[in-house]
């Protein structure tokens, strides 16, 4: 069995022997293959992930990780070996985030007391 990395949604993508979180290789059969994978490894699947042995035995618990790189070889027969770079977010790239989150629920309140305050100056309930 080879290690294996689980994304947030489910997805098991199968890993080459030796990787680590800053080289993670990948075997696909061909370049759309590569690609699907390539894919599936969005920003929300990456706030979760975790990493097992070829026994299945938990190696790494990860949030918040980024992908930084993707290195493909092509083999002749158009097989593709690719190298994904992944890192944790950074304690900046964090505050940022929740800083945006918590700026996306002020907008929203802000754009519902403006809906009330409407609808009053035009005589309605709130």
């Amino acid at each position: 069995m080879k290690d294996t990395m689980i994304l947030k949604n489910g997805t098991i993508i199968e890993l080459e022997a030796g990787a680590s979180l800053g080289a993670l290789q990948v075997a696909a059969a061909d370049r759309a293959a590569m690609v699907a994978t390539w894919e599936v490894l969005t920003p929300d699947n990456l706030t979760t992930v975790q990493i097992k042995n070829g026994d299945g035995t938990v190696v790494g618990n990860y949030t918040d990780l980024v992908l930084v790189s993707e290195t493909s070889v092509v083999a002749t027969d158009g097989a593709v070996l690719t190298t994904y770079s992944l890192r944790e977010k950074t304690a900046e790239e964090k505050r940022l985030d929740a800083l945006e989150a918590g700026q996306t629920v002020q907008d929203g309140a802000i754009n519902d007391l403006g809906e009330a305050v409407g609808t009053i100056a035009e005589g309605g309930a709130a």
